[in-house]
């Protein structure tokens, strides 16, 4: 790889980081990402779920979480997979972009180690929703152990550690499973390095722009948070 590619990796690591950062821990010009908004309706949820009597609807819903997760675990593998199929027709691939135009003529060791770099992407991801499904599913088992609403007053406080346990959990599967999705957008931009490093750059912050705006600027942010920046 030369300066140029080195260069855009840099940046693709750097915009990746700090849109992580602003997105879980910080706020962007004082305003609350929509990913943190809803860790908020999480607590909301659990507290409620914790004064029904019957709990079907909240088992059906993290079944629904659980489900989702296990889609792009699923996924994420698959891609990793093709991956390595890529890795093994190098030449058959190599030889039918170098005969399209615009195409960055690099060497078929930069091209192994641009696809190299997908797969540890989506080895990533995978881990994370991997780890996100095994999460969810520790959530259920402490919903489960949660009391049920007419024992609450019995012991109030336990009840609260209780729900809190349910909400902590709630919120660390939910930040796993964001992770994965990030790497799974982010490596959408990732595909430009294929065709040249500036192309790659460009793809990065087009994804990137994306992505605030939904989480900063959104409408579904709005849904959540209005009139309440």
């Amino acid at each position: 790889m030369n300066t140029p590619d080195l260069i855009a990796l840099a940046i693709f690591l750097a915009l990746w980081m700090g849109y992580s950062w602003i997105t879980d821990r910080a706020k962007l010009f004082d305003r609350v990402s929509l990913t943190r908004a809803m860790s908020s309706q999480r607590a909301v949820w659990i507290r409620n779920a914790m004064h029904r009597d019957l709990r079907m609807i909240d088992t059906q819903i993290m079944a629904g979480l659980q489900n989702g997760t296990a889609f792009f675990a699923s996924t994420s593998l698959l891609a990793l997979g093709s991956c390595f199929a890529l890795l093994g027709a190098t030449e058959q691939v190599f030889a039918i972009f170098s005969d399209l135009p615009y195409f960055f003529h690099g060497s078929r060791a930069g091209f192994e180690m641009k696809v190299g770099g997908l797969a540890i992407i989506f080895g990533y991801a995978f881990f994370k929703f991997g780890w996100s499904y095994r999460l969810f599913n520790y959530c259920t088992i402490l919903l489960g152990a949660m009391p049920m609403s007419g024992d609450i007053h019995k012991d109030p406080a336990g009840a609260d550690l209780a729900a809190d346990k349910v909400i902590r959990m709630n919120i660390l599967a939910a930040k796993h499973f964001n992770k994965g999705l990030r790497a799974i957008f982010l490596s959408i931009g990732y595909l430009g390095w294929f065709v040249s490093p500036f192309l790659f750059i460009a793809t990065t912050f087009g994804i990137i722009i994306v992505l605030v705006r939904r989480q900063f600027y959104s409408e579904a942010r709005l849904a959540v948070l209005e009139n309440l920046d």
